[in-house]
């Protein structure tokens, strides 16, 4: 067997032992079959391809080819040309996978259902990081650097998996990884000839050679106690950091699984643990509040709204911070001749309720809250500055009950263009089905307005839906259709699909996330749960302003405005609350005829067992693990720059303005001055020859170079000088030294191409001088160790 084939079954076996990471993250191990057979007959593709052509390129690109093309025929085959080629309908229908995938995965808790989208994520993923280890390793012969990608697929299985992965994934890879070292390293050594092991001799009287004999060569022996010593420091250490919490390798950490720990919520995505959080077994409190509210069952709490629909998901615009004033400005949209009344509610959060975002009814006009937070004007929300949170918190909040006619909404006059214009985006992705439902739907309607209230009563009553949290699904563009076709789903669901439609038709739309009022506790506060998590859309009216809106079946409460002929109701004067003077909630919500039977015995078929889009006692991903993640990440980014990183430090010291006071000064800038020269023409192809004097490597500068005048006059003064401090008894001073070298560094720059000026930039062939340092420093280093003095034997007799 050849040593190249030996690399390449070694990097096919490090590939599959690293993708073994990814096993507990679903729950069916069905795809690792499927990756293997693929990643078989992408390594036979390079094998062929390397036989074929010297290009090493051309080797990755067919390598690349053939992955694309079995990708479409496992995934995509229906679509394909000839149920092989992808067409655009195929790339099509791998990027709805991929995007169903993405949304799959922010939706399900580990281990998540192995759909299609999902199935796609971990076949292509593999694959791809098995292209990058047999192209490092087999193709450019550079068995070290494949470590990197090796490394990112087990950092991103830690990365999802519930408290990290385990440890014995790790040093699986890592055991793969070090067979792949080996492998070159015996290639390696094949390449010098036959290499004596030591002195164990043969039947012949030959001492052992590589490949036979009982033992192992000194070179594979101290390879392996290197390994062996690495692989052993890599898995103590981390153990040994409790910071770390676990880390890349688990541990015990907080988790967000279905036990009882933690309370925090992630404030870049709040819908990540949702579906997790909404069937957890304890409905644990997160907060109480009291408030003067004449109609406690409307009050919200409202934590942000998701203003942006990218297709993938929706998520929160990244907006500008404000210090929080002590009245905040009038709603937008709000005309004074809507009725509101003012409301003072008093809010504790638990200590196990831990998140960024302060939950607040809207609109909120008033805020007395210690600590550090900062106001976020178009959501109307408080953001934790420098690591704020709401755990513990306790706080005042004045806020507007809005009650607009049915008339008034009706009559609302059309939105600003800006407003307009951003609320009603939608993505290119989005199914025909959600406009054509939405547009069927609301068909004859005379406004805005009662086209709202007929999508909401659709999704509440008349549509067939039913609220079940164990649906899978996700949020993105397919996710919808899905919705709409199969017509089960939570209130992720509901309000993001309502959100969409509302769109479709032209009317503002964005979606909250916060809680539903709670249960009233016999002290008359009110208690908030974990399983009064919820979301809900917002429709802007001109004149109201943003409004919201109940699709959800059996959750929260149906708005006054979009019943016909209710009743409004009005808050109770805006004193301070008290226990005595808060008005009582409803004691317990009413069993829906529309409620599942399993829900109903639950005792979670009313207004106060509204699971939504938060999951607050979900701790999200352990710090330690997001710590070691960034730092590999950034380990990845910054080790392909390190030669730069390098050349720009030795450059910025050897020109250092420091003119120095002493002739030993003045010499060392000089010889620093040439070594720069050296080092520049080097980078750009020129390999510096030692055995020519100063003059004659300045003339051979010019010469390859193809220097002009000005950058040839500054190569032999710098060249003068150095036979000055070499020669001369009493060496000339000399100036200018510094902007010389950068006249050069800039024409030796200006003769070559674009290819090689960034070859010297991002890979300078002088950064070889670090790895002759460390030689020269290590060499040293013994020597001292082996003239160290010993204490003398004592002789006995």
């Amino acid at each position: 067997m050849s040593g190249r084939t030996r690399l390449a079954l070694c990097a096919f076996a490090a590939t599959l032992m690293a993708a073994g990471a990814l096993l507990p993250l679903v729950e069916s191990a069905g795809w690792l079959p499927q990756a293997v057979v693929l990643l078989a007959i992408q390594g036979g593709a390079g094998a062929f391809a390397r036989r074929m052509t010297p290009a090493r390129s051309l080797t990755v690109a067919a390598q690349a080819l053939v992955t694309l093309l079995v990708l479409t025929v496992v995934f995509a085959r229906d679509h394909a040309l000839f149920g092989v080629l992808p067409g655009p309908e195929a790339v099509e229908r791998l990027g709805a996978l991929l995007t169903a995938g993405a949304d799959d995965v922010g939706t399900y808790s580990i281990p998540a259902p192995t759909t299609d989208g999902i199935r796609l994520l971990l076949i292509g993923g593999v694959l791809l990081i098995g292209l990058a280890v047999d192209a490092l390793a087999v193709t450019f012969r550079s068995a070290a650097p494949a470590g990197l990608p090796l490394l990112a697929l087990y950092s991103v299985a830690a990365g999802l998996a519930d408290g990290g992965a385990s440890w014995l994934w790790f040093l699986l890879a890592a055991c793969g990884y070090l067979l792949l070292l080996l492998a070159e390293g015996r290639d390696r050594l094949s390449q010098w000839g036959r290499v004596f092991g030591g002195v164990a001799r043969s039947s012949d009287g030959l001492a052992g050679l590589v490949g036979s004999g009982s033992g192992a060569t000194a070179p594979v022996r101290t390879g392996r106690r290197i390994g062996a010593m690495a692989l052993g420091i890599a898995l103590v250490v981390p153990a040994a950091l409790p910071a770390l919490d676990g880390g890349l390798l688990g541990g015990t950490g907080t988790g967000n699984g279905k036990g009882s720990g933690g309370g925090t919520i992630s404030a870049v995505n709040p819908l990540v643990s949702l579906q997790n959080n909404l069937n957890q077994p304890e409905n644990r409190e997160v907060m109480t509040y009291r408030t003067n509210s004449g109609n406690p069952q409307d009050l919200y709490l409202r934590i942000l709204a998701l203003d942006q629909f990218n297709g993938s998901e929706w998520r929160s615009s990244t907006r500008r911070l404000k210090d929080v004033p002590e009245r905040l400005p009038d709603p937008t949209g709000l005309s004074p001749d809507v009725a509101v009344t003012e409301i003072r509610t008093n809010i504790a959060a638990s200590r196990s309720y831990q998140q960024t975002y302060l939950p607040l009814p809207y609109p909120v006009t008033e805020v007395k809250v210690g600590g550090r937070w900062r106001y976020e004007p178009e959501g109307r929300t408080l953001v934790g500055d420098d690591g704020q949170t709401t755990r513990g918190a306790r706080y005042e909040v004045g806020s507007l009950v809005v009650e607009p006619t049915a008339a008034q909404l009706a009559a609302a006059g059309p939105p600003p263009e800006a407003l307009a214009r951003e609320y009603t985006r939608l993505p290119g992705s989005l199914p025909d089905v959600v406009a054509e439902t939405a547009g069927k739907i609301t068909q004859g309607s005379a406004s805005d307005y009662e086209r709202a209230v007929k999508l909401q009563d659709w999704f509440s009553s008349s549509g067939g839906f039913i609220y079940d949290t164990t649906v899978t699904s996700g949020t993105g563009s397919a996710a919808i259709g899905r919705f709409l076709k199969d017509k089960q789903g939570f209130c992720v669901h509901f309000s993001f699909t309502m959100a969409a439609m509302a769109r479709t038709l032209g009317i503002p739309a964005r979606v909250a996330v916060g809680f539903t009022p709670g249960t009233v506790q016999a002290n008359g506060a009110s208690s908030v749960g974990l399983r009064d998590a919820h979301a809900w859309p917002e429709l802007y009216f001109e004149g109201v302003g943003w409004t919201r809106f109940e699709p959800t079946p059996t959750r929260g409460t149906t708005p006054a405005y979009t019943r016909p002929d209710a009743p409004s109701g009005d808050a109770a004067n805006p004193v301070q609350p008290s226990t005595s003077a808060s008005a009582a909630p409803s004691a317990a919500p009413s069993a829906s005829e529309s409620c599942p039977a399993q829900m109903r015995r639950q005792g979670e078929c009313g207004a106060s067992a509204a699971p939504g889009a938060v999951g607050p006692t979900d701790p999200g991903t352990p710090a330690g693990t997001v710590t070691l993640i960034v730092l590999g990440a950034l380990l990845v980014l910054l080790l392909p720059l390190l030669p730069l990183l390098w050349r720009v430090r030795a450059r910025t010291r050897r020109l250092s303005s420091s003119e120095g006071r002493t002739p030993a000064d003045a010499r060392a800038r000089v010889l620093a001055a040439w070594r720069e020269i050296t080092d520049s023409a080097w980078d750009h192809g020129i390999v510096p020859d030692e055995s020519l004097t100063p003059r004659k490597a300045a003339a051979r500068v010019v010469r390859l170079g193809r220097l002009d005048s000005t950058a040839a006059a500054a190569v032999h003064r710098i060249a003068g000088a150095v036979e000055q401090v070499l020669y001369a008894p009493q060496p000339r001073p000399a100036s200018g030294l510094a902007e010389d070298a950068l006249t050069v560094r800039a024409a030796l720059r200006a003769s070559v191409d674009r290819a090689a000026r960034l070859r010297a930039t991002l890979a300078p062939r002088s950064a070889v001088r670090v790895v002759w340092a460390l030689t020269e420093r290590r060499a040293e280093f013994a020597r001292h160790w082996s003239r160290r003095p010993r204490r003398p034997s004592r002789q006995h007799g």
